[in-house]
Order: structure tokens, then sequence, then C-alpha cells
């Protein structure tokens, strides 16, 4: 018999998030303040936090053989609702978006390391994984690896499973070459990437049904060559 752990059974399968969701990040923008906020808790959990935690239930299990070494925790893997205001000028407290991420168990890097992320919000439903703002130093190694291997960093980003699901890969750009490299190195136009993310943007309606965890689990397995490409980078 298999087993699962206790956390997996508190939760159903995921059956969407209903459209009272939505609704609700809505009125947050137009209520952003702690007053209305702790009013409307409730509706948070219930609408928007627990088909959260229910989606990470689902997919945990289904990527076990393809990232047997992430955490999928129905809530540690949930970013907090509350928004960091102490150095922004959008003094706003709470986000108006769920999203989670995963990263590999154990010892983290200060810096961030390579992981998966889903995030919803209104106009915005993006699944993918990668290095979103990665260091200097971490884009040194990943920039080293590329002119060093590119034949392996080609074969990733080329698989057609790769350009079927994800396409290419995404991020801010550099005007010129890194300091080090030709402006005309043959792999210039991958160097010149300041961020390493992949992943599909989906329409707002595809996290309301329950088969938002197939595509989910469809992107993030995909992606998992080019994260574990940039572990062995790194």
């Amino acid at each position: 018999m298999t087993k699962h752990p206790l956390e997996e059974l508190m939760y159903p399968p995921f059956a969407g998030f209903p459209p009272e969701a939505f609704r609700f990040f809505d009125r947050l923008k137009r209520n952003n303040n702690r007053p209305w906020f702790q009013k409307h808790k409730a509706e948070y959990e219930e609408q928007v936090r627990f088909p959260m935690e229910c989606l990470i239930a689902t997919i945990g299990p289904r990527l076990a053989d393809v990232a047997p070494d992430f955490e999928f925790h129905p809530r540690k893997s949930i970013f907090r609702i509350y928004r960091d205001v102490r150095f922004s000028n959008n003094k706003a407290p709470y986000k108006t978006n769920i999203a989670a991420s995963f990263e590999p168990q154990g010892k983290r890097n200060p810096t961030g390391d390579p992981g998966l992320y889903v995030g919803i919000e209104r106009g915005e439903i993006f699944v993918g994984g990668g290095l979103y703002m990665p260091s200097g130093e971490q884009l040194k190694s990943i920039r080293r690896s590329i002119a060093d291997r590119p034949q392996e960093y080609l074969a990733v980003i080329g698989n057609p499973v790769f350009k079927r699901v994800l396409g290419e890969v995404m991020g801010d750009r550099l005007q010129k070459a890194p300091l080090g490299y030709p402006k005309d190195h043959e792999m210039i136009a991958h160097l010149r990437l300041k961020q390493f993310y992949v992943g599909k943007v989906l329409e707002d309606d595809a996290c309301l049904k329950p088969r938002f965890a197939d595509a989910v689990v469809q992107i993030l397995t995909a992606s998992m060559p080019f994260i574990r490409w940039l572990q062995k980078a790194l």
C-alpha cells in the first residue's frame, strides 16, 4: 500500500480556483488596507489560499519523479500575502496575487537557488522556473557555462519538448556584450541575458478548471531539464 504524507491527506484533489478568487483580489485592490482585509480574511483563506494549497498537494506527488529533491509543501511553499513596504514607495500592505515557489530541500543559497514557480493574478497567470534575480556571481557562472559548453546548453533549450511547451529562455538582456565576451561571440544572444527563467503565461480562466493542475505539471516537468542545467552551471 502506498504511503502518503499526512499533509497530502488533509487536502482534496484540486478542483480549480473559484471565480470569487479573482473578485476577491479586485476588491482588495480597491480596499488595500488592514481593516478591510481583516474583515474579509476568511474569504481569502477559503477562496484563494485553500485552492492553492490543494493545487500544491495535487501536483507534488505527480512531480516526485522529475523533482524528487524539491519540496512541494501546501502551506510552506506559498508566499505570504503581506508586502514588504520598507523600501517601497507603494505602501499598500497586501499583495493582490497568490504565488508559490518550490526549491530543493536543505540548505538554501542566500542569493537564491534555481526553482519552480506558480503565480495567480488577474491578467497574469505564470507557471515556470529558473532564476529571476541572479546575483552577479551567479551570472558569471551561468555565462561561463554557456560559453565553455555551448552544445550542452543548446541541447537543453533545443529539446523538442522544451520548444513545444516553453518556447525559449525568458529574461531581460544587456544592450551590449557582457564584460569579457566579444560582441560577435557565437552565443552572444544567450550571454546577453540578465535573467534566466522559462515558463508559460496562461489565460485567467485556465486556473478555474481542475485540469489546471495538469497544465502546471506539464510546464514544470518541461522546465526541470533547464533547472538542472542551471544547478550544474552554479
